[in-house]
């Protein structure tokens, strides 16, 4: 809508330049008509150019007001050249008067200087998603080295194992969901595959819960790259984005994750993350420990691994500072650790 309103604004004081200058250059009385339509036409194929032009990435403009002063800028520089030039066109067309020669030339100029911040505040504008990603991130890591920007891939939201992991306060990262990710979720959900519908539903859900955590810094990006023609798919997309950004990508895609590792992203697979976490010990593994002290229940022994964790062992406590041979017989996990519980063999 703002960008509509910006090329309505553009063509109309292109049209206005015209007429207020040339309708009162008396070399071009006759020619008022032509030069408005020139006018026109310039404004109309600039507006046209800008529209089917591909959409650009943000490398040098930092705002709508440095994109207004970088056109300005823009503007003295071409005046120069104006100056150049002009003195040979006056001969051209036969401008006399010195009165029309000054009209004349803050015509060319103005004109200039409509085209030149137009174009500025335009690029601007469809790129101020990436503005106002890349630069916050910049200051971000070099205030605070080695946090992380992280894109949440389709795959991820719908395993739906990230929102107990981002409850756990361990991400202090910006959690970003692309808007071509969320316009897949929504597809899923639309499908008239039954399973389809239930994992796009799903990655809805999950994504609810997460906007809906205190503790988790999600945003929406609509990407420059979400309307490239030249990036087919997702991933495609998703990797382009990791680049622009410097970001690494959560999914649990096994084949993003090699196209990633090929592309030189960063990734975080959930499923290594799982298996980094998977207990060491398993029910019904042998191993030996010293007793230390009684358990609470009649005939446990307490020991500890290295580690520090807790083993509590069935029939253990005639075993007294003595190591003993047990088998595990069940895990227990909670926030404050992990404990053992085991059986002495022999017992």
């Amino acid at each position: 809508m703002v960008l509509t309103l910006l090329r309505a604004l553009f063509i109309l004081l292109m049209a206005a330049a015209g007429w207020y200058i040339l309708s009162n250059t008396v070399a071009f009385h006759q020619y008022t008509w032509l030069a408005q339509a020139a006018t026109l036409t310039i404004g109309v194929l600039v507006v046209c150019i800008d529209i089917l032009s591909p959409r650009r990435k943000l490398q040098f403009f930092a705002g709508t007001f440095l994109g207004l002063f970088v056109g300005l800028v823009i503007t003295v520089a071409m005046s120069f050249l104006a100056r150049l030039i002009l003195p040979e066109y006056y001969d051209m067309v036969g401008i006399i008067n010195a009165a029309d020669k000054a009209k004349f030339s803050v015509y060319v100029n103005l004109i200039i200087g409509l085209v030149c911040c137009y174009l500025c505040i335009s690029f601007v504008l469809q790129t101020r998603d990436d503005f106002r990603f890349i630069i916050p991130y910049v200051e971000f890591k070099r205030d605070a080295k080695g946090l992380q920007t992280i894109l949440l891939d389709t795959s991820a939201l719908i395993d739906g194992r990230i929102v107990d992991v981002a409850a756990t306060g361990i991400l202090r990262h910006r959690l970003i969901v692309a808007r071509f990710v969320l316009d897949e979720l929504h597809a899923l959900s639309d499908s008239t595959d039954k399973v389809k519908r239930t994992r796009g539903r799903r990655g809805m859900d999950v994504l609810g819960k997460l906007q809906n955590q205190k503790t988790v810094d999600l945003v929406i990006y609509d990407s420059s790259v979400h309307d490239d023609p030249k990036l087919t798919g997702v991933d495609q997309k998703l990797l382009e984005v990791a680049k622009q950004l410097n970001a690494e990508i959560l999914t649990t895609d096994f084949n993003l994750n090699k196209l990633a590792q090929l592309e030189g992203v960063q990734v975080i697979n959930l499923n290594d993350i799982a298996i980094a976490l998977r207990p060491t010990v398993l029910p019904g593994d042998h191993m030996t420990i010293q007793i230390i002290k009684p358990g609470e229940e009649n005939g446990q022994g307490i020991g500890y691994l290295p580690d520090g964790t807790m083993v509590v062992i069935e029939h253990a406590a005639v075993f007294m500072n003595k190591e003993v041979e047990f088998v595990v017989t069940k895990l227990h996990q909670t926030s404050a650790g992990r404990m053992i519980f085991g059986k002495a063999m022999g017992t």
